[in-house]
């Protein structure tokens, strides 16, 4: 592993594989003043028998740390307490108290990331960074080290690299690492459980759906099974199985020369005009003005 300085603010770390954590020394692997309007990666470390962050503090920026050796504790002001072990990696939000570190007389190593930007806040508001759940785990562990370590340049040579290519590459990562960096974790679960209830959602579009039966299908009640859809989905089962209906229609009007008519009734619609009223909620237009922007197919003679 080596550094290749381009100047005298950004640093872009050459690591040869494969990586062996004990070989892992302390020193600042990017940092970069300039900022694209997306947002930006401010700076980013290996850092190898570290104290962790203590006494309490307020960061002011976002960041990740991601632990790859020993053991130690996370703690914020929305009272989360917990464990932290190798995998596990911490989200530092920019307005909320906090601390973690190893015990004492420990030390653990760690790869962290600092970054800021409207692009963040946006998840942050969206739900997908979630303060009330800062801790999250991902394995194997130097996969996601590989992982993380190429967001801030790829290909791992020195070369200078936009900050915007910087900030669109660590979404991609952060998104992974939140949605599935392992399995048994609790996103996982609830991918694989939301997987399930979508497919059952998405069977049979031409016949009417029971909701409360297929909630007992996933062995829950229907209260219970339509809050928790809707918590990952962002809509509630009832309008997803909708979405895909009309999906389903526009998949008709484009290969086919079925009526709007006829394909109300295909896929259960009370009448036509229900069907366009629902059509026009989903796409933004009705179905006519769908079809008068479907692309023209020409014939060959």
């Amino acid at each position: 592993m080596g550094m290749a300085l381009l100047d005298k603010n950004l640093y872009v770390l050459v690591m040869e594989r494969p990586l062996s954590i004990s070989k892992i020394k302390t020193q600042i692997l990017f940092r970069n003043a300039s900022n694209s309007k997306m947002g930006s990666i401010t700076q980013a470390g290996l850092i190898r028998d570290s104290m962790g962050v203590s006494p309490w503090r307020i960061f002011g920026h976002y960041a990740l740390a991601y632990l790859l050796d020993g053991r130690g504790r996370y703690c914020d002001a929305n009272g989360v307490d917990q464990p932290i072990c190798p995998g596990d990696f911490i989200l530092v939000f920019p307005k909320l108290s906090h601390r973690y570190g190893p015990g004492k007389g420990e030390r653990w190593t760690e790869i962290y990331i600092v970054f800021d930007g409207p692009i963040f806040e946006l998840w942050e508001s969206s739900g997908f960074l979630d303060p009330s759940r800062p801790v999250h785990h991902a394995e194997p562990i130097e996969y996601w080290l590989q992982r993380l370590e190429s967001t801030l340049g790829a290909p791992r040579k020195p070369g200078f690299a936009p900050p915007l290519l910087e900030v669109c590459r660590f979404q991609l990562v952060l998104g992974e690492m939140l949605l599935g960096g392992t399995r048994g974790s609790g996103q996982q679960k609830d991918l694989e459980w939301v997987s399930r209830a979508c497919a059952l959602l998405e069977s049979d579009l031409d016949r009417e759906l029971d909701l409360r039966d297929l909630a007992k299908k996933m062995g829950t009640s229907f209260d219970n099974f339509r809050k928790r859809f809707a918590g990952i989905v962002g809509i509630p089962p009832a309008k997803y199985r909708v979405t895909r209906m009309i999906d389903r229609a526009c998949e008709l009007m484009q290969h086919g020369s079925m009526t709007d008519k006829q394909i109300a009734e295909k896929l259960g619609f009370c009448d036509e005009f229900h069907f366009s009223r629902r059509f026009k909620q989903i796409t933004g237009a009705p179905p006519r003005v769908f079809r008068r922007n479907l692309p023209q197919t020409r014939s060959c003679s």
